[in-house]
């Protein structure tokens, strides 16, 4: 009776040693680590699904990487101190903002060839375009504003003073457009169409936000915050939803549809994986390892697949007064975009 009991004992163990086991894998792996030539630094990156094309910003150019074989073919030149990358797929446009320039370079999506630039407020960073009103919003991080501009014209509409200094933006299709605003620690809300601030929705406790993305269909806002913190907002009200812990060195979110996650890129080299149990519930599934400096993301709606762009560092360079914090050298020939999958 006493063996038939320590065998009991042991196969609960070994049953408990599997569940813990389990528990450990991660539910993403690396699958391609894409080479891409050149060794500036990079910002946000963008996919085109159903184009099958990565749009990568990287010092004074666009790389367009095809998905498909994972090799670039195009570089969108002469887009200096490139941000963010906006798509107009049902006006066969691209949006580029330039922060060096001022300005947002207007390409062609077929031919990859820029065929205009407006100028914008100083140093233009995330940019989005809101399809209801066929209107882009150039975030102005320079300039407290964002610059309006017609997407069918490319006419500049006018400016809207902001409270700060505007990070990453989301929309709901609507004609509603929400923008983080980093240095108050809060969500701006615009009306597309009136080209009015609606809303200033606080996100405390979360502090110096980023990154923002938006389940549209559940009505909730994820804003990744400087203080290790994502915030989930109810993009009715501003009221907050769920607060979860996330990596250090954070800049970029976005949300997956199909599996209802949302994502936190964390520059110290971890992405935060939250999962949506229903519009009021998340949960922190994991935070995969990733690689120091893959600060920004973009995720593919149709293959689930996350991209993110990073580098190996070389020292810093001495402070001078007018750089002060500089920042570390990219070590030739590093640079490179993570392409993470989902294993389960």
């Amino acid at each position: 009776m006493k063996a038939f009991r320590w065998i009991v004992i042991v196969m609960i163990l070994c049953g408990a040693s599997a569940i813990a086991a389990q528990s450990d894998v991660s539910q993403y792996r690396i699958a391609n680590r894409i080479h891409v030539e050149g060794d500036g630094f990079w910002d946000y990156v963008t996919v085109d699904a159903a184009a099958g094309r990565l749009y990568l910003s990287h010092g004074t150019v666009v790389e367009v990487v095809d998905l498909k074989t994972l090799k670039p073919v195009a570089s969108i030149q002469d887009t200096k101190g490139v941000h963010g990358i906006a798509l107009a797929r049902d006006l066969n446009k691209g949006f580029i903002t330039c922060g060096r320039d001022s300005c947002v370079a207007i390409v062609r999506l077929d031919s990859l060839k820029v065929t205009a630039r407006v100028p914008t407020g100083r140093n233009p960073d995330a940019v989005l375009y809101e399809p209801s009103s066929q209107r882009v919003f150039a975030f102005n991080g320079g300039g407290a504003s964002t610059t309006v501009i017609d997407a069918k014209t490319n006419a500049v509409l006018g400016t809207i003073a902001l409270d700060g200094k505007p990070e990453f933006s989301a929309a709901d299709g609507k004609g509603m457009v929400y923008v983080n605003i980093e240095d108050k620690s809060m969500v701006a809300v615009i009306d597309a169409r009136t080209m009015k601030v609606k809303a200033r929705w606080p996100l405390a406790p979360g502090e110096e936000p980023s990154g923002l993305a938006m389940d549209v269909a559940a009505r909730r806002l994820f804003a990744v915050c400087n203080n290790k913190t994502m915030i989930v907002m109810d993009a009715d009200n501003g009221k907050i939803v769920a607060n979860l812990p996330i990596g250090a060195r954070v800049d970029g979110a976005a949300f997956d549809t199909g599996l209802k996650r949302a994502y936190s890129s964390n520059g110290e080299g971890t992405m935060t994986v939250v999962q949506e149990i229903d519009k009021d519930t998340y949960k922190v599934l994991e935070n995969v390892a990733t690689q120091v400096g893959a600060r920004t993301l973009a995720v593919d709606a149709m293959t689930h697949h996350i991209y993110l762009p990073t580098a190996e560092f070389g020292p810093a360079p001495a402070p001078t007064p007018e750089h002060p914090r500089p920042r570390p050298t990219v070590v030739p020939g590093s640079f490179v975009v993570l392409d993470l999958e989902p294993v389960k």
